[in-house]
This record gives C-alpha cells, sequence and structure tokens, in this order.
C-alpha cells in the first residue's frame, strides 16, 4: 500500500506515438527503460489525448477541460486557467517542473515552487521578450547557441527530413541537461514535504537530434513501413494536402517536404526519430535510478506518458494538427505499487484527461466539478469499471470523437467536409467514409452524439466559465452525479485533510 500522501512522479515526452516501446511488441524501437515501466506498471494500450497539438493537450490534461472550455485549441494563451498542480500545492505538496510544461506565457509558475523551464531545442526566445529558457541560458553560459535556423543555413536540410544528429558534447542536449537536472534534484531535495515532480522532456518532437551513438544502434535497422496509399489526400479534406504543402513551403525550421520522399527516406527519417525516443529513454532512467537509490521509488505514483503523437510519413505526412490515430494516440502506463501483483494491459478507452483525476483521488483531495476525466484508479485496484463509450480531441477546427469501432473528425463551420473511418476494416484510416451512402447512417448517429457530448460539456463547465470556482451546482436531471463519462463528482465535495 502507498502511504497516504505518496510522492506523485509524472514523466512526459513530447510527439511520441503509440507504437514505439519495445516491450509493447515494436521491436523495432529501443526502450529498455520504458519496458521496465510496462513491466512493474499498468499499460493503458488505447490512451488518447485531447488535444492534436502541445499546448493544446497540456492545457486541457492539466486543467482537466476541453479547449471548447479553456479557449485554448493551439498555441493560445492559458495562463490565467487553474490546474490540478495548484490543488497539489495548496494540499501540502513540493511540486516542481524540470523540463517542458508549454504554458503560455512561458515563465509562469502554473501551482509550481520550483520550475527549470526547457522548451523545444528551436523555440525562439522572442516569445518571451527575448528571455532564453533554463537550458537555453546553460548553452550560453558555455558559449553555445541555440541551434535555430539551421533550415537558413543548411543546403542539404531539406534532403534530411529532420534527421540531425545532436552536433554538440551530449551533457549539452536538452534531454540529457533535462535527465541530469531531475537526477541532481531528487537526490538533493531535503524538504519533508511530498513531492509532485513533473518532468517534461522535450523529445521525440523534431528536429530528430538523438546522441549520435544512439543513431549508431539503429543503422540498418529495418523500420515499420508508412501507412499510405497513392491518391489518398485526394479523399481527405483539403486541409490535408494544405498541411503537406505548408509544411513543404514554410521559412521555419519544422520545414519538411515529403512529396517525394522515397521508402529509403521515410526509414532513415524513421531511425532518427526512434533514435530519439532512445535518448530520451536512456535520460528516463537516469531519473529511474535517482528515485529508486533515494528510496521513493517503492511509494510513489509514477505515471509516464506522451502529449500527443508523431505521424511520421504516413499518409505521407508529418508532425500534428490532424486527428489521425499516429497523433492521438499515445502511450500511457502508470506504475502503482502494490496494487497490481504482475504485468498488466488495459485496453478500453482512456484519455489524458484521466490524469488529474487519478492523481487527485490516490491522494484525497476532491475532485473539482469541472474536471471531465474520470480516475484510472479502479483499473490499478483491479476493481471493476464501465468502460467509456468515446474518447474526444479537439483543435483548431476539428472535434475528433472515437470509439472502439468508428472515428468521426467533424470540421467545424465545414459541413461538406470530415472524415468518418471504420477501424475494424481501416485501421490505418486510409479511406474516409463521409461522403459514402453506405456508411450516412452511421455518419449521422455518431454526429447527433457528438453534439449531445458537446452541447453537455459546455453546460456542465458553465460553471467554471462564470465564476472560475472549484466547486458549483447546476440543474441536471438524474441521480445528482455531474460525470459525462461515468467517472464525475457528486453535487457534495467530500471533506479532505490539508497536509
Amino acid at each position: 500500500m502507498l502511504p497516504k500522501y505518496p510522492h506523485i512522479i509524472l514523466i512526459m515526452t513530447d510527439q511520441q506515438r503509440f507504437d514505439t516501446i519495445a516491450e509493447w511488441g515494436y521491436d523495432h524501437a529501443i526502450t529498455p527503460h520504458q519496458d521496465r515501466l510496462v513491466r512493474e506498471g499498468l499499460s493503458f494500450r488505447q490512451a488518447y489525448c485531447p488535444g492534436a497539438t502541445c499546448i493544446a493537450s497540456r492545457a486541457a490534461m492539466f486543467t482537466g477541460m476541453y479547449p471548447h472550455t479553456t479557449g485554448t485549441y493551439t498555441f493560445q494563451y492559458w495562463g490565467d486557467q487553474r490546474t490540478w498542480v495548484q490543488d497539489l500545492a495548496d494540499h501540502g505538496y513540493r511540486c516542481v517542473n524540470i523540463g517542458k510544461m508549454h504554458f503560455s506565457p512561458r515563465d509562469i509558475s502554473g501551482g509550481f515552487h520550483e520550475r527549470v523551464i526547457v522548451e523545444n531545442p528551436t523555440n525562439k526566445t522572442q516569445a518571451s521578450g527575448g528571455v532564453d529558457d533554463d537550458w537555453g541560458r546553460y548553452l550560453s553560459f558555455h558559449g553555445l547557441e541555440r541551434p535555430n535556423d539551421r533550415n537558413q543555413t543548411d543546403p542539404d536540410w531539406l534532403k534530411k527530413y529532420q534527421g540531425v544528429p545532436w552536433h554538440y558534447e551530449e551533457r549539452f542536449h536538452s534531454d540529457v541537461f533535462i535527465g541530469n537536472s531531475a537526477e541532481s534534484w531528487i537526490k538533493a531535495y531535503k524538504g519533508d514535504q511530498p513531492v509532485f515532480l513533473q518532468v517534461g522532456f522535450t523529445g521525440p518532437h523534431e528536429p530528430w537530434d538523438p546522441l549520435q551513438r544512439h543513431l549508431d544502434w539503429y543503422k540498418d535497422k529495418l523500420m515499420p513501413p508508412r501507412y499510405m496509399r497513392e491518391g489518398e489526400l485526394d479523399e481527405k479534406p483539403p486541409q490535408h494536402q494544405a498541411h503537406q504543402e505548408f509544411h513543404a513551403a514554410t521559412k521555419h525550421e519544422s520545414q519538411i517536404d515529403l512529396r517525394g520522399a522515397s521508402e529509403a527516406d521515410i526509414a532513415e527519417m524513421k531511425r532518427h526519430y526512434h533514435a530519439k525516443i532512445t535518448t530520451v529513454d536512456e535520460e528516463l532512467g537516469k531519473v529511474l535510478t535517482a528515485l529508486e537509490e533515494r528510496g521513493w521509488l517503492a511509494d510513489s505514483l509514477l505515471i509516464f506518458c506522451s502529449d500527443h503523437g508523431e505521424l511520421l510519413g504516413d499518409h505521407n505526412l508529418a508532425y500534428k494538427w490532424l486527428m489521425y490515430d499516429p497523433i492521438v494516440h499515445v502511450p500511457m502506463i502508470i506504475r502503482y505499487p502494490g496494487s497490481i501483483e504482475q504485468p498488466s494491459e488495459v485496453h478500453d478507452l482512456v484519455s489524458l484527461m484521466d490524469i488529474g483525476p487519478t492523481i487527485l483521488e490516490a491522494v484525497g483531495i476532491d475532485i473539482p466539478t469541472y474536471m471531465e476525466g474520470r480516475s484510472l484508479l479502479s483499473y490499478l485496484r483491479g476493481e471493476a469499471i464501465k468502460p467509456r463509450e468515446f474518447v474526444f480531441c479537439e483543435d483548431n477546427y476539428q472535434i475528433m470523437m472515437r470509439n472502439q469501432t468508428h472515428k468521426l473528425v467533424y470540421y467545424i463551420g465545414q459541413p461538406e467536409e470530415g472524415e468518418l473511418y471504420d477501424l475494424q476494416t481501416d485501421p490505418h484510416e486510409l479511406y474516409n467514409l463521409w461522403h459514402k451512402s453506405e456508411h450516412q447512417a452511421v455518419k449521422n448517429n455518431l454526429h447527433l452524439k457528438l453534439l449531445d457530448w458537446l452541447a453537455a460539456s459546455n453546460y456542465y463547465n458553465a460553471g467554471y466559465k462564470q465564476n472560475r470556482t472549484r466547486h458549483y451546482g447546476l440543474r441536471w436531471p438524474g441521480n445528482g452525479d455531474y460525470g459525462l463519462h461515468g467517472g464525475g463528482q457528486n453535487m457534495k465535495p467530500k471533506q479532505v485533510d490539508v497536509l
């Protein structure tokens, strides 16, 4: 059994696909420390993100509210939103962020008492008034520059497909800096408060710049093929083709042109991407070792996840922003000592929205009314739980709803455009059924359910929008349970001890 107030360790990667962990059966990956978490924890094999970009997903995850409530659909400001980190801090936890959080504005506390701030490796400093983050300052102290604008100075940039091995000493890599910082903090902490430690790695977000020795491990390693078919994008909403063309033409360092990429090009790009995951994995191992040596690992709730995934050439596209499964389907593992006796998996649909309620319930803090996720502790205790029917993701002009058999992507304000996939016959989402007459009944049914969810969710969070309180009452039919997905809170919040 965990103590009443266990340490909470949340380790996040950035832009990691679900199919990148060797222990889950993806033998092309080299991930020994993630494999350890799989063996020692509970794998949620059908976990999904609530936003298809970094900030949209993290804002939803850390507030417990979807983008239509927070207004954060992509890179918008969300620094004035209350996070469950603040709830932990209010109840006596020492809250520490090391690495990427992607707050906007960048340097707010967000409920944390301490922050070592590291944003994307090529993040511009102008967005924060020209002030660099902690990793950027670390580079400058050693006479090095943040690796910005290489697309403008490297004549072979487009031929590399974002695969650019790290070119400074290993200790200067952003993820090595994060791992070293987390290890040092764990060893040095002298307080007696329970700890919430969020470690946010920047990888494998592009550019795919692994340590060279990790890339060497992937030399000539067979990579899985990309999933695409000729003419596919002609049958998808025009935003997909625009996505491809935008990134081919942009002058930003995210520039990538897959229109003429061969299978060999894609395989080499994937080697760099997976090698960067291996770089992150090595730093994860460093954090796990520090926790173990400190004696914390045995009595901590540890959660590993990524904020969203990556297309990596599927559909002949890269990055995120769309609603394909390689983007919205993410790895998630929870290590909860004493709750499960052997490695196990859950194949029910779960969401990153569930992380906040899970953490709060684990430490005995009442779950705010506005949180739309639900605690996963029942899975960890081996208790029966009614699976949710759908997971949802929002970003820019799109709303995705997905169950175990179908996916609908609704394009706001564009009734003639949308996506519908039969995931049983087409798991890689190659054939859009939106306009197929024989599938209109399924589409219309999902449309109605989406409207039902969105209307209920907007009403459900009206109290938050009105006064930003943690608990509120609304006129609601039924038994007084606010939960839209089977995991809500009762009208009367339970009392909680403050440390």
